[in-house]
């Protein structure tokens, strides 16, 4: 009885045993990336063996949100929810449901305080009371709560709180390599300066499991990003090295060489699609290839092949941007816009170079402005790069520039200069000028005082200095010019009185057609009286105040051309003798002789 007692018990633990590798075999086959369907089958196997095993559930409810790239799937979010919420009406409430049930929180909506109260409530079941572990919670709770926070773009999650939890995990478990790499993707995913420190947690997952080539694949990613070759091609073919079944290295390598070396792409291309899974996403990389290739019209082809197996264009994400670039090499620009506003609507798997595309294409139907900033701004928002995001800002503003929309390009524009914290000559010539076309005379004249006083010796302030001075008053009537005027005059004296004698004079010829302009239009007024007893109404002394600023300014036009034969002279001889002659008659008594 006892031999068949033990032989029974025996048995127990070599099935619980083989569940347990068809679980970590599922595990692997979804950090593969590229082989999900593969990681479904196997975890839906073994929870068809055993549907109350904790581990089980967990993963195939995050097997059955992703698709390839980690794209979310609406109708797999929709069927991991329904699995753990079966889960915990059959009595499986387990901290490690609770962490899937937030993982979807973050996932589908970012409601990240109702994930933070699973993951936190998870925490305080899993915490030890009493042992040599007392006050631990589980490290593996605390790495699921960090590869939570580690999935989706930059604005999805917590990544901070991940890796708060994930380095408290680090403690407990020093051995576990992936707590290295979901850490490592949460400082990614924070940007800015962090990519340092996420080297140095895949370094570390590296030490601890020297046999994965995910660490090192996610290290190549960061090289690839920075475009530094040597780098990126060591690290990814020490992941294909460490395990070479891993498709995910192969298809980056592809991504990299196909505008480069388009042969060379294709044999790592045949590589992936021999280890990724069969199915029509990772058949949309052959389409894709095609493309690169030259090979619109087949590309094309495929496109739709693909699209036919595979149900229609919403379960292969980009398939509909690839039909965009297809069309636009062909030149079928309408079908190409129609297809890409369909891949962003849909809101799937958008790449920085789609954002490229969709803006050439909608700046080609006038109108679209506004749309294509918009597209625009979401690739601001997505991009840790601070180049990347300035060379967005400058494709805004160039966009308004090209349809004279001026304001909005000049509000581009500002924004550019406040990202870069300082400006060049290029950078007031540009400012400077959209403000001019702008209509903003405030602004322009600021801008414009500022690139004289940083640039003395360049025409273009000087220039943008007198535009915006005359098109503050263009009707010339309210004086804002001549005030303008005579203080770029003064500028002209301190800088090179003698080199800008000629624009001095200019400036001085429009003084005077204003003061003209001025009194001839105070002349008709029907206020413009003088008495016999020599009284004066206010227009008369407005009029008389002018005429005098004006004599001040042909002295001063005489000075620079004392000729009395230069046709300057006879201008300002001519002007100030009328200017003078309206002084002394109105200055006078109007009464009769």
């Amino acid at each position: 009885m006892k031999k068949i007692v033990s032989m029974m018990l025996t048995a127990l633990f070599l099935i619980q045993c083989a569940m347990a590798q068809s679980v970590q075999e599922g595990v692997k086959l979804l950090q593969y990336v590229y082989k999900n369907n593969s990681a479904k089958a196997v975890l839906q196997k073994a929870y068809d063996a055993n549907p109350k095993d904790p581990q089980t559930i967990y993963w195939l409810g995050i097997a059955l949100v992703a698709k390839n790239r980690e794209v979310l799937s609406k109708e797999g979010v929709a069927s991991a929810r329904a699995l753990y919420q079966k889960a915990l009406q059959d009595g499986v409430n387990d901290p490690l449901i609770w962490v899937g049930q937030g993982t979807l929180d973050i996932l589908d909506g970012n409601n990240v305080n109702a994930a933070k109260q699973k993951f936190e409530q998870a925490i305080t079941t899993t915490t030890e009371t009493k042992g040599k572990n007392k006050g631990k919670p589980s490290a593996a709770i605390l790495n699921a709560i960090g590869y939570a926070n580690s999935l989706g773009s930059s604005t999805t999650g917590d990544p901070a709180y991940g890796v708060e939890k994930l380095k408290q995990a680090s403690t407990i478990d020093l051995n576990n390599a992936d707590i290295y790499i979901n850490m490592g993707v949460c400082y990614l995913k924070m940007g800015g300066e962090n990519g340092g420190e996420a080297v140095k947690a895949f370094q570390e997952a590296n030490l601890r499991d020297t046999k994965s080539g995910r660490a090192l694949w996610r290290t190549g990613k960061i090289y690839q990003s920075q475009n530094n070759k040597e780098s990126l091609e060591l690290f990814f073919n020490g992941a294909i090295q460490a395990e070479p079944a891993f498709p995910a290295p192969y298809l980056e390598l592809f991504n990299y060489y196909a505008n480069r070396d388009v042969v060379k792409a294709k044999s790592y291309l045949d590589d992936f699609l021999k280890y990724a899974d069969k199915d029509p996403l990772n058949d949309f990389f052959y389409a894709e290839y095609l493309f690169r290739a030259g090979k619109y019209a087949e590309s094309l082809a495929k496109a739709k092949e693909i699209e036919a197996s595979a149900g229609g264009v919403a379960a292969v994400p980009r398939l509909s941007v690839l039909y965009a670039y297809n069309y636009d090499r062909l030149g079928d620009s309408l079908a190409a816009k129609d297809n890409v506003l369909k891949f962003f609507n849909a809101k799937l798997d958008i790449q920085s170079t789609d954002y490229d595309l969709a803006v050439k294409l909608l700046s080609k139907f006038p109108g679209n402005e506004a749309q294509a900033v918009g597209y625009l701004e979401q690739a601001i928002a997505n991009d840790t790069s601070r180049v990347n995001k300035l060379n967005y800002m400058n494709q805004a503003a160039d966009i308004y520039g090209k349809a004279k929309m001026y304001k909005e390009q000049l509000g581009w524009m500002r924004k550019v200069v406040d990202a870069k914290g300082a400006m060049g000559e290029g950078d007031y010539y540009r400012l400077t000028s959209a403000a001019v076309n702008a209509k903003d005379i405030p602004q322009a004249i600021e801008l414009a005082k500022k690139y004289m006083t940083a640039y003395p010796d360049k025409p273009q302030p000087y220039s943008f200095y007198k535009k915006a001075a005359i098109a503050s008053d263009p009707d010339t009537t309210s004086g804002k010019g001549v005030e303008y005027l005579q203080y770029l005059d003064s500028v002209y004296t301190v800088v090179n009185k003698e080199k800008f004698k000629k624009d001095i004079f200019l400036n001085e010829y429009y003084s005077i057609l204003y003061y003209i302009s001025k009194t001839n239009s105070l002349k008709k007024s029907t206020e413009f009286k003088v008495k016999s007893d020599g009284t004066r109404t206010p227009a008369v002394d407005q009029f008389i105040e002018l005429c005098q600023k004006g004599l001040l300014v042909t002295d001063s036009m005489l000075q620079k051309y004392p000729d009395a034969t230069d046709d300057n002279n006879k201008f300002a001889v001519g002007v100030k003798a009328e200017l003078q002659k309206n002084i002394d008659y109105y200055t006078k008594p109007q009464g009769k002789k």
